[in-house]
């Protein structure tokens, strides 16, 4: 029979960090999520400006992408080229990586402070 000893398992001391630890290790982390973006990408259709364009004429209407954002509190919006759209879609995955990785960061950032204020202060006793 197999038993498995879950008080063992989480009795297990964890490796205790301090904050240049956990510098190190975002450093090391975010090191390969260039380019990185935040938005979203949208395909959009609309009508062309030219006059009796068989596709507008049809309903098919064009297709393009475009980034969805904001800086500085306001939406804006961008063209962006077909040939572009898989470069762009990268730099929008890397900016969700980077974004997960910072509040990762700022949980283990602030366990290691928290740690290192109480080590500090058993030394004042």
């Amino acid at each position: 029979m197999y038993v498995c000893n879950m008080a063992h398992i989480h009795a297990m001391p964890r490796k205790v960090e301090s904050p240049t630890d956990v510098e190190h290790w975002f450093r090391a982390q975010a090191a390969d999520l260039w380019p990185a973006a935040l938005g979203s990408l949208s395909l959009r259709r609309s009508p062309c400006v030219r006059e009796h364009c068989p596709a507008c004429a049809c309903g098919d209407q064009h297709t393009s992408y475009v980034l969805y954002g904001r800086i500085k509190g306001r939406r804006i919006a961008l063209y962006i080229p077909d040939d572009l759209e898989p470069k762009i879609r990268r730099a929008l995955e890397n900016g969700r990586a980077l974004q997960e990785l910072l509040y990762e960061a700022g949980r283990r950032y602030t366990n290691a402070v928290k740690h290192q204020r109480a080590h500090a202060h058993e030394g004042d006793k």
